[in-house]
């Protein structure tokens, strides 16, 4: 993302030191913010790398629901399989999503949206780990998102 001109002028040197060095440029903008002055803030950036926080968080929550659907899906097609690995797994991917979803109460909406999205790719994962043909499971997805966030849920 780069700042238009008229922007990158008033801002002297902060969109080239966004460019290269991020690290020093967080530092800056953080000190700049602090002391309240905004003109030598490079907002371009800034307000690009605030959506990208919070594109972040959304990424680790799919994520970890891919994870989640895919021991699901394992706990379902080998029963004989099971294990305290797989439920420890789940546990931990369903308590990290509790504390995103605690820490950003707003990504809750996003889920059931995404549902179709994450399950297609845990169903993949599922299907090349097992070694078992892809007809093996579901179209859609079985679980819904409530379940899939339940830390008590297994399926039969």
């Amino acid at each position: 993302m780069k700042a238009s001109g008229t922007a990158a002028m008033r801002q002297g040197g902060a969109v080239a030191h966004y460019d290269k060095d991020f690290f020093a440029w967080t530092q800056r903008t953080a000190a700049l913010l602090r002391r309240g002055s905004f003109e030598g803030i490079d907002i371009e950036h800034l307000a690009g790398e605030v959506e990208d926080m919070g594109k972040r968080d959304l990424r680790e929550l799919d994520s970890r629901m891919q994870v989640a659907l895919l021991h699901l899906l394992k706990w379902r097609v080998q029963p004989r399989k099971r294990d305290r690995s797989w439920q420890r797994t789940l546990l931990t991917q369903r308590l990290e999503m509790a504390r995103l979803l605690s820490d950003s109460p707003s990504l809750r909406s996003k889920l059931s949206g995404r549902l179709a999205e994450d399950y297609a790719a845990a169903a993949k994962v599922a299907a090349t780990g097992t070694g078992l043909r892809k007809d093996r499971f579901p179209l859609r997805c079985p679980f819904t998102v409530e379940q899939t966030l339940d830390e008590t849920f297994f399926p039969d």
